[in-house]
């Protein structure tokens, strides 16, 4: 399970500033997030996949994070046309499809993947520990990094639990089928998983306690705007500031 898949690279993205890449990104998810209209919402995935060519991020890994996304979104577009009231597109056996329901599925499709698109440019061309850092310093509560910190640590921590768990159940001859053995055998898998997690949990919070932790993290290194990251940020926030108006003044 790796999350910092996209930080390392040599792009404009990749240098800039990450505390202006946040605001940006946050700016930018809620103008899109908010959006219903094509001519907005086909700016904003312009202006994402823009983002993309200048993060110049690996096709593959990228498409890969779009398919699952996508895969949920698929299960949308499976009920919501059929379900979604308006007037009749096409029918399927004894369902009718809604032109408005179509339409609406369209709509909730280009948001995420234009969200997801941005956030990728955006936010995974850093750091996760730089990203916290970040956070730091736009004066999000403490708790919430530490959240954020130790959600993603022992997320990690987890995945590489299973996957020795999963190892050790296939050296052992387990193959998975649809019968009670194997039903029997996740279920102590996920349960040897939680007992794991909380014992972990526990031995955590005990050595931070003999180190004498008690609820803050110091950071040692702080960011310096430079004349590149202001020009960046102004120019977003006009981009962003136009999608906007694409969206609240140009009429539908």
């Amino acid at each position: 399970m790796h999350i910092d898949n996209f930080a390392s690279g040599n792009s404009v993205l990749h240098h800039l500033d990450p505390r202006i890449k946040i605001v940006v990104a946050a700016l930018f998810s809620v103008v899109v997030a908010l959006a219903d209209k094509y001519a907005c919402l086909s700016a904003a995935l312009c202006v994402s996949l823009a983002l993309l060519l200048l993060a110049r991020l690996p096709l593959k890994q990228v498409l890969l994070r779009l398919l699952a996304v996508n895969t949920f979104i698929l299960f949308l577009w499976v009920f919501l046309p059929f379900t979604y009231g308006g007037k009749e597109l096409f029918t399927v056996g004894p369902l009718a499809a809604t032109r408005e329901g179509v339409a609406y599925a369209l709509i909730i499709t280009v948001k995420s993947n234009t969200i997801v698109l941005a956030l990728i440019a955006l936010l995974g061309t850093s750091p996760v520990i730089t990203l916290g850092h970040a956070l730091s310093h736009l004066y999000v509560p403490d708790k919430l990094i530490h959240l954020f910190f130790f959600s993603l640590r022992y997320l990690q921590v987890l995945h590489l639990e299973y996957e020795r768990l999963r190892d050790a159940m296939r050296i052992r001859g387990f193959k998975p089928g649809t019968n009670l053995h194997t039903y029997r055998t996740f279920a102590y898998l996920v349960g040897m998983l939680l007992i794991k997690s909380v014992d972990r949990a526990d031995r955590i919070r005990k050595a931070m306690l003999c180190r004498g932790f008690h609820g803050k993290l110091y950071v040692l290194s702080h960011f310096e705007l430079q004349r590149k990251d202001v020009f960046m940020f102004v120019f977003m926030v006009l981009i962003v500031s136009g999608m906007a108006a694409l969206q609240w003044i140009i009429p539908k």
